[in-house]
């Protein structure tokens, strides 16, 4: 030590390890205890007499996903599904966007259904379809969807969601060839009924009506107004506004229609945009869309048109984006709209490539949709065809 100088010397505290930081499920553990004490128990006393019809109201309003879970935990929950009560508060809850139902090219006998506000994949077990046909839907309304064996001989009525299911009686006209299916509402709601069409190329049609439960052919179809035969274009839904269902034909390009109400046919002259391949129709807010694949050299992309009513031209309002389209250069291409009511679900498929994608019209968004893999599986499954339809606790087929 220097001379003259004086130090102050400290005794160093030996070095603390840093806290451990706790789980994230630990912390709001401990948060919740602290806010809410640690009694988490409902009192009986008080739920007792919670209001019935308000108790209807809260469930209605659930996600529809919930029901999978809620109609398992007791009879009286159960028992909703038939209270009339029960399904005018389902009716009063507005229409968020649909599900899809669609069949895979692995399991042809059992579909999976697709939620878009979740992005989640349901695989229900369909015991009410017949198991030694191959049955594929079709068409769908009020929540409920319509299937078609392959063979084109029966139709199936059926709710994804509940199984209420329906074998409709034999049709009258025998015609199995292929036929082009469109499904209606009676009025505003799935309880007055509902309606299907089916058409094939050489004119013939028959009605179902389901207050009837019974096939009908209310008439002919008018070869003056309607060029015979249809070429109907089979890769494309039929859409329906109101009461009017929409097919797509070719050869004139076009569209025809009828009126469910009415009985009336009338045909639309359109002619599609140049370079155009696998379009299907599509409907927005009672407005006719058209989604399609452009090709031209190598180049390929999916674009949507709006169809203009006073002039009867397809006006393109969007397109998939480029950094999308880059993925199908130089490929060949293949498209299936899955669904076309507001919310498409597009598959696009090449030897390279199997990929889903949704677009919300309304919105202009494009979304990836992921893979559709079967519980407790790994493999990715290839979708073969679907249908979009509006989920409905209480629809009964």
């Amino acid at each position: 030590m220097a001379a003259g100088k004086s130090h102050d010397f400290r005794m160093l505290e030996p070095l603390k390890p840093p806290l451990a930081k706790k789980p994230r499920r630990e912390r709001n553990r401990s948060k919740s205890s602290g806010r809410y004490g640690t009694s988490e128990v409902m009192e009986q006393e008080i739920w007792k007499d919670f209001p019935e019809d308000l108790f209807e109201a809260v469930i209605a309003r659930l996600p529809i996903a919930t029901f999978f879970r809620f109609r398992s935990v007791c009879r009286q929950w159960n028992s909703l599904l038939a209270s009339e009560s029960f399904s005018h508060h389902c009716s009063q809850v507005p229409q968020e966007n649909p599900w899809f139902y669609t069949i895979t090219h692995e399991n042809v006998n059992s579909g999976a259904m697709y939620d878009p506000s979740l992005k989640k994949w349901h695989h229900p077990s369909m015991s009410t379809l017949p198991t030694k046909l191959i049955v594929l839907p079709v068409a769908s309304a009020g929540g409920l969807v319509c299937f078609l064996d392959i063979g084109h001989r029966n139709f199936y009525v059926c709710n994804p969601l509940t199984q209420s299911f329906k074998e409709l009686p034999a049709r009258s006209v025998k015609v199995w060839s292929r036929v082009a299916v469109g499904m209606t509402v009676n009025g505003n709601s799935i309880g007055s009924g509902y309606k299907i069409l089916w058409v094939g190329c050489d004119g013939a049609y028959e009605v179902y009506d389901s207050v009837k439960n019974s096939w009908s052919r209310p008439g002919n179809m008018p070869g003056s107004i309607i060029k015979m035969p249809l070429s109907l274009n089979f890769r494309s839904q039929a859409v329906s506004i109101d009461s009017a269902l929409y097919f797509m034909r070719s050869n004139p390009e076009g569209v025809v229609s009828y009126d469910m109400a009415t009985g009336v046919w009338k045909q639309y002259i359109i002619p599609a945009p140049l370079h155009l391949t696998d379009h299907t129709l599509a409907e927005y807010d009672g407005q006719i869309m058209l989604v399609g694949l452009l090709t031209k050299n190598a180049a390929t992309c999916v674009c949507i048109w709006e169809l203009q009513k006073m002039t009867l031209l397809w006006k393109e309002v969007d397109r998939m984006p480029n950094i999308w389209c880059l993925d199908f250069y130089g490929k060949h291409v293949r498209m299936t709209c899955l669904g076309n009511k507001g919310l498409l679900m597009l598959s696009l498929r090449s030897k390279q490539m199997n990929r889903l994608v949704t677009y919300n019209i309304a919105s202009k968004e494009w979304l990836k949709v992921p893979g559709c893999v079967v519980p407790h599986g790994k493999k990715r499954q290839w979708i073969a065809c679907g249908t979009a339809f509006h989920p409905c606790l209480t629809a009964v087929a």
